[in-house]
């Protein structure tokens, strides 16, 4: 090979790869990075909910031998920020520091700070970090009000049994919330699970100075109202009121349940105090020390601004969210209530001994069979209608095949069965092409990898003896059900497509004829003009189509076809992203319907939402129930989480059980059922993620052919003389 040559080689495998490359984005990386975001906003609303790296352990007191003497004996406030020299503060006479703990509420804490607004009253808030994340706003009024705050930790650990690091990191990032809700930090601290300075041991002592070490003053309380226990108004306040003229820190709750005993005691205990001379004020005030609040600029800033801003779009992630599980949980219901009373109405009405949709309708029809590269398939197809027991003529449409197909049509050399041939335009141009060379007036299609049963053609068009019907959906069924993902299929074809199609024939407003067996009278095709091609779900376009015209659209339940489903998760994606994407294409094209009269607009206002909730919306929130089953398993609360989704699976078990005794299908399929749930929905939703991104970002989608491998037949059909004896065959 020549020099340039090797060149071009090397060009196009770089070319080739390249072209990976770009579509790598659009199908893996976009939906990998929203559910990454999705995974981070969990785990960032756990770890602000104290369910993440949380440590509720308390430890028991211990001895206090190394405490010093002047700490255990003195005032309320240990400042250790001097080595070997710490220091115990008091409050003078007359001065009360009220001091509120484990806040910011958003119930409680505005009716604190009303409270002491109403009495010209300051305070200390020791709010902790999760809290003053979640409620900057609050945090920014304390600021604003001339309040003192404190940090608390940030999710409230025993210090003593944590590391200098983990200490580190409590405060740190206590301060970080601070910034990011008021521009501000602190130098005040009080440690969770505290009380007196007396009461601090061996165990504590240390953790004190450390915190001294870090800048901080470390400030308990010598008068604890106790309101954490809610023992009442009149308790709390004899408890709050220090003795005589002294001056005190009184310990408060602004957080942590319900604190209406502590905002009542407000209402009485401070104007009782002034009254009694008391001044209510600020730590460092109390103190004539400087100001705790030091403001912060630069990146300190703006990185504390970019944590409240994540934690709020989190906060609003999971609200969302959780709002969207809600309706999920109503769709569920009102899904699997209509599947299960319409479908018990369709069935009892169409299996009645004397039931008949109008004179029998025997009249030869034609086949429409549009292929394209189906030489594993099309001999197994063309063999079934040859078995058929009603008069058909065969109509091949050869849409530019390159592997034979046609050819292998003209030598069965069977009768009524013609091949028409024309350059590859896809499967719509193929079908109206059908439509142009049928002699008869009901025209049936199916795919090319189907076989239909003897009885299926005559089962699909006995319908048209009601003059109104314009279309009939078949009941389409996985012939490779052996595997596991045909096996899931299977589930879905009984259960989604056939349930739902006896749902949709009740109300009006079925949404697709399936490409694998539907009928039409030349009529209603030829009104609306044909099968188009703006679409990637030319079937569910010309059901809709059909609708809006005035026809009927039914359901025969005995009209069973065999169709070969994708047996690789890359030719099950394709199948259904283009599913997904021409459903949505359609509900755009027919949008108009919803505000038209007539038959259209009663499709479009019945029959639209109806597809919109149940095709869309619902399989796109679906996933929220595995979202938070994984959340609750690791994070809590266990035990409620699993009941509620077995409670769910439950229901989706018995409408599926119901859907396979009404096809008469074995049960045993309904084994894979709970994996179906936790896998081939995941499938299926990524799928329909990357369907509304590439709606939203205007991207096209081609058709992309699947590869068959012609293993499906009718159950009781006569083998393919060209298969061997080990070929699959479909679990009947």
């Amino acid at each position: 090979m020549t020099a340039s040559g090797r060149r071009a080689v090397r060009r196009q495998k770089s070319a080739g790869r390249s072209a990976v490359r770009r579509r790598l984005p659009m199908r893996y990386l976009l939906p990998s990075l929203f559910l990454v975001a999705l995974l981070a906003m969990l785990m960032l609303r756990g770890y602000v909910h104290s369910e993440i790296l949380a440590d509720h352990r308390v430890r028991p007191p211990v001895s206090s031998g190394q405490v010093p003497e002047q700490i255990l004996n003195g005032g309320p406030v240990v400042d250790a920020r001097t080595p070997g020299a710490p220091k115990a503060l008091s409050v003078p006479d007359k001065n009360l520091v009220l001091t509120f703990d484990d806040g910011p509420d958003p119930v409680w804490t505005p009716k604190v700070l009303d409270k002491l607004k109403q009495h010209d009253a300051h305070a200390v808030f020791f709010v902790t970090g999760t809290m003053a994340s979640r409620h900057p706003d609050l945090v920014r009024r304390m600021v604003a009000e001339g309040h003192e705050l404190g940090l608390h930790t940030f999710n409230h650990p025993d210090l003593a049994l944590q590391t200098q690091s983990r200490i580190d990191w409590e405060l740190s990032q206590n301060q970080l919330a601070l910034a990011g809700a008021a521009g501000i930090r602190t130098s005040l601290f009080r440690p969770p699970y505290s009380s007196f300075s007396a009461a601090l041991d061996d165990k504590s002592w240390p953790v004190t100075e450390y915190i001294g070490s870090r800048g901080y003053i470390t400030a308990f309380n010598d008068t604890d109202s106790e309101d954490w226990k809610r023992p009442g108004v009149e308790a709390i306040i004899k408890r709050a009121t220090p003795e005589g003229t002294k001056g005190s820190i009184v310990l408060m709750h602004d957080s942590g349940g319900d604190r209406s005993q502590t905002v009542a005691a407000l209402g009485r205990f401070l104007p009782d105090m002034k009254e009694r001379g008391y001044r209510f004020v600020n730590l460092t005030e109390a103190l004539g020390a400087p100001s705790a609040h030091t403001p912060v600029a630069g990146p300190e800033l703006w990185k504390g601004k970019a944590w409240v801003g994540a934690v709020a779009v989190s906060e609003r992630t999971t609200s969302a969210l959780t709002v969207g599980l809600a309706a999920i949980g109503v769709l569920v219901f009102l899904r699997f209530g209509l599947m299960l009373l319409l479908s018990f109405g369709h069935a009892r009405k169409v299996r009645r001994r004397r039931f008949r949709w109008g004179p029998a309708v025997t009249e030869p029809v034609t086949v429409l069979v549009p292929a394209y590269n189906e030489k594993e398939c099309i001999e197994n197809t063309v063999r079934s209608l040859m078995e058929s027991d009603h008069p058909i003529e065969v109509i091949v449409i050869d849409d530019g095949s390159s592997d034979g197909t046609a050819d292998i049509v003209d030598d069965m050399w069977l009768p009524n069965v013609r091949v028409v041939r024309q350059a590859n335009a896809g499967k719509p141009e193929a079908l109206n092409n059908g439509i142009r060379n049928a002699r008869h007036d009901i025209i049936v299609m199916m795919d090319g990898d189907t076989v239909f049963e003897p009885s299926t053609v005559r089962e699909l068009v006995q319908p048209f003896g009601d003059p109104r019907v314009g279309a009939v959906a078949g009941n389409a069924k996985v012939g490779n059900r052996d595997s596991l993902i045909g096996a899931w299929q299977h589930i879905e074809y009984v259960m989604g497509f056939n349930l739902d199609r006896r749902m949709y024939d009740v109300l009006g407003c079925m949404p697709t004829i399936p490409g694998a067996v539907g009928a039409f009278r030349r009529e209603a095709l030829e009104r609306v003009g044909g099968m188009s091609d703006d679409t990637l779900a030319e079937d569910t376009d010309i059901t809709m189509a059909i609708h809006r015209d005035g026809w009927r659209v039914v359901y025969a339940e005995r009209a069973r076809a065999w169709t070969e489903a994708p047996e690789s998760v890359q030719q099950l994606w394709s199948q259904r992203y283009r599913w997904s994407y021409g459903t949505m294409q359609a509900i755009w094209k027919h949008r108009r319907s919803v505000v038209e009269s007539g038959p259209s607009g009663r499709f479009g206002r019945v029959g639209l939402p109806l597809v919109s909730l149940f095709m869309v919306l619902f399989p796109l929130l679906a996933p929220l129930i595995d979202v938070f089953l994984l959340y609750g398993l690791v994070f809590g609360p266990t035990q409620k989480t699993v009941v509620a989704w077995l409670g769910v699976l439950a229901i989706q078990a018995v409408c599926a059980a119901y859907a396979f005794r009404l096809d008469k299908e074995r049960m045993v399929h309904l084994i894979s059922l709970p994996l179906q749930q936790l896998l081939y929905r995941q499938l299926m939703y990524v799928v329909l993620l990357q369907s509304w991104i590439t709606a939203l970002t205007g991207g096209r989608l081609r058709w992309q052919k699947l590869r068959r491998t012609g293993v499906v037949e009718a159950p009781g059909s006569i083998p393919n003389q060209r298969q061997g004896s080990d070929e699959r065959r479909p679990v009947g």
